[in-house]
């Protein structure tokens, strides 16, 4: 019986020490918990420096319409723009009424912007 012996041709010079230190379940939540409030209290700092004014703004000057039957926010619209941007107008009274769509109903009051000529 014949006996094969193979010797290595790439030896590792030094094998690499591996660190002493070793983290536990707990220390790496701790790890993980510590940096996403450093991430956060980052982002809470840049996100702190987007405020617009430190002064209150102007409301624009309204009046109250009663809705009478058969008006309608097209025909309301129209009365009140002067310039002829209908459509402008209804977007702005729906604006200021908080309106989810178009339909109104006979005494309902709205908020319309005073027009000046």
């Amino acid at each position: 019986m014949s006996t094969l012996s193979l010797s290595p041709a790439f030896v590792p010079a030094t094998a690499r020490a591996r660190s002493t230190v070793r983290l536990t379940r707990r220390g790496r939540l701790v790890v993980f918990m510590t940096s996403l409030f450093l991430v956060l209290g980052v982002a809470l700092m840049f996100a702190g420096g987007a405020v617009g004014t430190g002064e209150a703004g102007q409301p624009a000057p309204t009046e109250v319409v009663q809705v009478a039957p058969g008006d309608t926010l097209w025909g309301i619209a129209s009365d009140i723009a002067t310039d002829g941007d209908v459509r402008s107008m209804m977007n702005e009274i729906e604006r200021l009424n908080a309106l989810e769509s178009a339909g109104l109903s006979a005494g309902q009051k709205l908020r319309v912007p005073v027009v000046s000529d």
